[in-house]
């Protein structure tokens, strides 16, 4: 098994991902690929730097900046360090990719390279929000902002695939998210996908999940529309920062409240730990056909570690091909047009 690290994307630069990506590949005992400018690479792999990681560079000449427009750098680069990192999977040299780079580009370049798995027609990122039983999986977190009923129907199926088949969860249950928990409230997205996925084999589905219900962990899995995922990730981030701040303010205002800091400080950590989005590492783009893992552009060398960690579990369960197998296996009829395989000749 080797992972595919995209070398070139993230805000922090290739230090940061190259020392990220070497921890991983010590912490989980898996080789890596380093995919972008040799010459800038190459420095970076000091023997103490290499020590104990099976690393290899792979050349990519180009790098999609943060800002540039996701389909139009998908197609005019296919030598950046995304689409190279992607063509290693694509071709077997690697297992899975881990990209902090452009997400947006990420996508696109991996529906171009890979495609979609056969009866998928929007792919979604899922990640996760901290909850007190732990995380909620939640997912679409910023792959289709505008999706069709069928398309959530289809990321609760590949959700439940990857709560089972990944994290181990039995019976996983699903809620949608929404304005409140009767059927009848929600947008008219909301409102026409809530019957599907009642009418979907499967799955358990509980209804309605509000926003304050999120990080309770009321359930396992919680489906939305991408624009709203993405919000609700960043509003997340924010108040876990805001929390951070304040705690950190106010513990450190008088001299009682320090003394009183020292005695919590391993609650305290503990607290941040479950907050802190590096934790997590990255989110796989269900519905490509392959494992490819989105992390955070934001990202320190801690999330790419644990980034790679979760492109090998993705590779590990054949995360693609578990979905592919229930797509295959659901009939196009469940719950009327919205089954897995449902929409296949359907107009994008």
């Amino acid at each position: 098994m080797r992972i595919a690290v995209d070398a070139m994307g993230g805000d922090l630069g290739p230090t940061v991902i190259v020392s990220g990506a070497l921890q991983g590949a010590r912490a989980f005992g898996v080789p890596v690929a380093l995919v972008g400018r040799r010459s800038e690479l190459e420095p970076l792999l000091t023997p103490d730097q290499t020590a104990g990681a099976d690393v290899v560079i792979v050349d990519a000449p180009d790098v999609v900046s943060m800002d540039e427009h996701p389909a139009q750098a998908a197609r005019r680069k296919p030598n950046s360090s995304i689409a190279v990192a992607l063509r290693e999977v694509k071709e077997r040299r690697a297992d899975a990719m881990v990209s902090a780079g452009n997400s947006g580009a990420v996508m696109a370049a991996a529906l171009l390279v890979l495609g979609r798995v056969p009866g998928i027609e929007r792919p979604a990122i899922a990640s996760f929000l901290p909850s007190t039983h732990g995380r909620t999986l939640v997912l679409d977190l910023g792959a289709v902002a505008d999706p069709r009923p069928q398309h959530l129907v289809q990321f609760a199926q590949m959700g439940h695939v990857y709560a089972e088949r990944v994290l181990g969860i039995n019976a996983p249950t699903l809620g949608l998210l929404s304005n409140g928990e009767e059927p009848t409230k929600g947008n008219q997205l909301v409102q026409e996908v809530y019957p599907l996925l009642a009418q979907t084999s499967g799955i358990d589905f509980r209804g309605n999940v509000e926003g304050k219900d999120v990080m309770r962990g009321v359930v396992d899995i919680i489906v939305t529309d991408g624009f709203t995922g993405n919000v609700a990730l960043k509003v997340a981030e924010g108040v876990a920062a805001f929390v951070g701040d304040a705690l950190r303010s106010e513990l450190t205002a008088t001299v009682p409240r320090k003394l009183a800091a020292l005695v919590l400080r391993p609650a305290l950590r503990a607290v941040r730990a479950r907050l802190d989005y590096s934790e997590v590492g990255g989110a796989p783009l269900l519905g490509v056909d392959g494992a490819v893992v989105i992390a955070h552009g934001r990202s320190d060398a801690k999330a790419i570690t644990n980034a790679v960690g979760v492109a090998q579990r993705a590779a590990e369960q054949d995360l693609a091909g578990a979905i592919r197998a229930a797509a295959r296996a659901e009939p196009a009829t469940t719950g009327g047009d919205a089954g897995m395989a449902a929409g296949r000749g359907a107009s994008d």
